[in-house]
């Protein structure tokens, strides 16, 4: 006679090896999303996701140190004016920041401010070459980027995309008008002497606009 084997009770009685390296295999999943899972509580810093750029802060932060190194660099008008006019690349190369293909200069002046246009005066500095036009910009509009781009140690690579650039140079300029503008009735300087350190662009060589960051009225 053949022995037969009752497999009834084998299979019917639990689990077999499928079923079991099944459920070891979800375990193990469900262990794995656990460790791996950051409960954030609302409210918290973490929820609130990663800092972005604030032009207000940038400001507030970088115009202390911009103004210092402007300062720092600034050239007296006149001296600038005649290196300018012997030898515009070697004045270029020994005062000027290169800055999207029109270097940026820091200089100081003194003189008798003139007529303004839209917060622009021109202001009469001795010493300087027939024909040559300073004007300093006094708002209430402040444009450029010169304040961003005179000390060199500002750069795109430093942020995110162009927008940010961008409002990094408007940042600098609203921080100026606080610290540097607020206290001057910007509206009567014509017939005043002035002392102001700032920075321009060379566009024009003979016409200056001059972004101040220190201005002292007598």
């Amino acid at each position: 006679m053949t022995a037969q084997f009752d497999t009834t009770r084998r299979r019917r009685g639990g689990p077999g090896f499928g079923t079991i390296a099944a459920s070891a295999v979800a375990l193990a999943l469900l262990v794995g999303i656990a460790l791996d899972t950051t409960v954030v509580r609302i409210g918290s810093d973490a929820a609130a996701g990663p800092a972005g750029f604030s032009a207000e802060g940038f400001g507030g932060t970088e115009f202390p140190r911009v103004k210092g190194l402007i300062e720092e660099r600034a050239v007296d008008t006149t001296t600038l004016a005649a290196a300018l006019q012997a030898d515009k690349a070697a004045a270029t190369t020994q005062y000027g920041i290169p800055a999207g293909g029109a270097s940026v200069f820091s200089v100081k002046f003194m003189g008798t401010v003139g007529e303004g246009k839209a917060g622009n005066y021109t202001v009469a500095v001795p010493g300087l070459p027939d024909g040559q036009v300073v004007r300093v910009q006094t708002g209430p509009a402040i444009n450029g980027t010169e304040l961003r781009d005179a000390t060199g140690t500002i750069e795109f690579g430093q942020f995110t995309n162009q927008i940010e650039y961008q409002d990094a140079g408007s940042a600098l300029n609203t921080a100026m008008k606080a610290a540097v503008l607020a206290g001057i009735d910007t509206k009567a300087l014509s017939g005043k002497t002035v002392t102001v350190v700032g920075a321009f662009r060379l566009v024009n060589p003979k016409n200056w606009l001059v972004t101040p960051v220190a201005i002292t009225v007598q």
